[in-house]
């Protein structure tokens, strides 16, 4: 659909843990809630490797031993859906007025919005992708297990021939004091399959088979090309993509000061803490 121009922030924050980056996406839209922030692009990166929990997905299905034996952070997400181990892979977030006639409307209609420039960013790096509604009731049925990338939702990006579509990219998505935060995983490359490694099942052969889910039903960048593509390569992708979509032009640009204070706040008073990780 058309858009009339506009000018949105490109954001590139270093690699931080998953408390940090969880409290930068909330500190971004709590900016635009005041009028201090503008619509914002933002790509991250996740140092050291973090399990991410949706908004109600329940605690315990997070493996706490297994998580420190392997040196990995847990964090919960302000936004739901099921667990993400985030490493070897691109974040993106967006965030904007829910006026801003790109993520303007309901939720699936904001989804498909974005995904435009999602979609069209993935193209630029040579991937056929597609974001179908009947997908999952059509071909895997609903996805019941603890795992995101176990199998796409409506409307999500997947790549692959018809007969056997695999999950490429995961988003998630709030809305809190008018604003939009939609926020999504693009793994680069690496075995998606290692987040059952720090997850609770209730046996072994239930976790072998949840893997072998996971590996049928996902893809990361390098299996659907057939070659790696650097972070840098695959941001400044999706940021073309954005800007051709959605008719935007994309100002790099800092956290704020007030930003850099409210995420502080955030990542030292919720993102770090039991009662915010462990409320479910």
């Amino acid at each position: 659909m058309p858009y009339p121009p506009a000018a949105w922030r490109l954001l590139q924050t270093p690699p931080t843990d998953g408390p940090a980056n969880m409290a930068i996406d909330e500190a971004i839209l709590l900016a635009n809630a005041e009028g201090s922030a503008p619509p914002t692009l933002r790509f991250f990166a996740w140092t050291p490797p973090c399990l991410s929990l949706g908004y109600a997905q329940p605690a315990a299905e997070a493996d706490r031993d297994r998580l420190r034996r392997f040196g990995f952070d847990l964090v919960r997400r302000p936004t739901g859906g099921r667990a993400i181990l985030h490493t070897d892979e691109l974040t993106y977030s967006v965030v904007a007025p829910m006026h801003e006639p790109r993520v303007h409307g309901g939720v699936i209609e904001s989804y498909q919005q974005i995904s435009a420039g999602l979609m069209r960013g993935l193209a630029h790096l040579g991937l056929g992708v597609r974001a179908d509604k009947d997908y999952v009731a059509a071909k895997v049925g609903a996805p019941k297990g603890p795992v995101c990338f176990e199998a796409p939702s409506n409307y999500e990006i997947t790549v692959g021939e018809a007969d056997r579509l695999r999950k490429l990219l995961g988003s998630a998505q709030v809305r809190k004091q008018g604003v939009v935060l939609q926020h999504g995983t693009l793994p680069l490359e690496g075995d998606l399959d290692r987040i059952c490694e720090v997850l609770v099942f209730e046996s072994e052969p239930a976790r072998q088979a949840a893997r072998a889910r996971v590996r049928q039903r996902a893809a990361t960048v390098a299996e659907a090309l057939g070659k790696p593509v650097s972070w840098d390569a695959a941001a400044a992708a999706l940021a073309r993509g954005f800007a051709e979509a959605l008719d935007l032009t994309l100002e790099p640009g800092p956290l704020t000061g007030r930003e850099m204070v409210l995420a502080a706040n955030l990542r030292a008073q919720k993102y770090a803490t039991d009662d915010w990780n462990e409320r479910v």
